[in-house]
């Protein structure tokens, strides 16, 4: 997988390189007050970017959140696409100050995908999580038991990237994609899961323990 050891990330790249160099071109041209706003556009996109490394937790059960940033929904929902009912979600909300690098939640093997087109509604609203452009992740464990990850798109995001593809054996913590500009992402629990995660904790991806499969 792409990403693993990069400061930044590689998708930034291109963003990085045009900002810097428009902000060369406005500082030779002298035009000192559009420099420093080009600057500060260069510097916000690598920050943007960033992807630290993380530290995961000991506990082989322990569910990581996929994402850094606002737990905006914990609660029970009918999900019809894989569990044909009753399952906990927990979404997380990333602002656009937040890393936008997404990390596996657990180990095991991607049997299934999708993704489809919607709107651009913002993120952090729960409406977001069947109307907005998204694309989702369903994984097996070791075990049996099923996990199901979607990335979703914000109101400026307007791209999601994922890297694996049906078949892949994904590592806990793994970095498996981005989406860019403001997003989010939930996360589908089985029903017998234990659930940590609390309404308006902060989460750090591949750190923060959102709950346990048993």
């Amino acid at each position: 997988m792409r990403n693993r050891h990069q400061p930044v990330a590689v998708e930034g790249y291109p963003f990085i390189a045009l900002f810097a160099f428009i902000t060369l071109v406005f500082a030779l041209l002298g035009l000192k007050c559009l420099t420093v706003i080009l600057l500060l556009l260069t510097l916000f996109t690598v920050c943007f970017f960033r992807n630290p490394e993380r530290v995961l937790p000991t506990e082989e059960d322990a569910v990581v959140a996929p994402a850094d940033g606002k737990i905006v929904f914990v609660g029970k929902v009918n999900e019809e696409r894989y569990f044909k009912g009753e399952t906990t979600k927990v979404s997380i909300f990333m602002s656009v100050f937040n890393v936008h690098v997404n990390r596996v939640p657990f180990s095991g093997k991607v049997v299934d995908m999708f993704y489809h087109k919607g709107q651009f509604l913002n993120a952090s609203l729960d409406k977001a999580s069947l109307q907005n452009e998204q694309g989702g992740i369903l994984l097996e464990t070791a075990s049996g038991k099923r996990l199901l990850f979607v990335q979703i798109a914000g109101l400026i995001a307007r791209r999601i990237v994922t890297y694996p593809v049906v078949g892949d054996l994904l590592v806990k913590g793994q970095i498996y994609g981005l989406i860019r500009f403001g997003s989010r992402v939930d996360l589908y629990f089985p029903a017998d899961a234990e659930i940590l995660a609390r309404l308006g904790d902060r989460a750090v991806a591949g750190e923060t323990i959102l709950g346990y499969l048993r």
